[in-house]
């Protein structure tokens, strides 16, 4: 299924990007333009995110405090709407990413587009299983659709 444009003169999308101890991977630009062609896509009108990218060890320490698992993890989002606005935050792990690309054979800056929209899906309240099913899930299937423009830049998609 093709992704076609959505967007309305009324989207007002905020992103706010932030970098901890590790390299980038990404730029500002590169981040702000993912965020919001998934919210494009996802026919979000109004939204404020944050996209954090943290060191392992600070990842590993907010996925202790938030979910009692003491590792480190790829991706953690949260999300929230408040009076029609959604609310996210997405904390991005780029060693762990490393490691992900590696494993998986592929590029590290296309394994830290995928996570930036994984995160930015989770804000939007998708989820998928744990284990071999989540690659299974609606919520993968999403995700890969979207990675379908690569840097997410050369178009406005629509996930239908």
């Amino acid at each position: 299924m093709a992704f076609q444009p959505t967007g309305t003169a009324n989207q007002t999308i905020e992103v706010r990007v932030s970098f901890s101890d590790e390299r980038r991977g990404l730029s500002v630009r590169s981040v702000d333009e993912i965020v919001k062609n998934v919210m494009l896509g996802e026919k979000v009108n109004s939204a404020a995110m944050t996209v954090t990218f943290l060191s392992e060890k600070n990842m590993r320490k907010l996925n202790r405090e938030k979910f009692g698992k003491d590792r480190s993890t790829d991706v953690i989002a949260f999300g929230m709407k408040h009076q029609g606005l959604l609310v996210g935050d997405v904390y991005v792990c780029p060693k762990v990413a490393t490691r992900n690309a590696a494993n998986a054979k592929v590029d590290r800056r296309e394994e830290l587009v995928r996570l930036v929209i994984h995160g930015t899906l989770h804000t939007l309240g998708y989820d998928h299983p744990e284990g071999d099913e989540r690659n299974q899930s609606k919520m993968w299937d999403r995700q890969e659709r979207y990675m379908q423009y690569g840097n997410m830049g050369a178009s406005k998609p629509n996930a239908g």
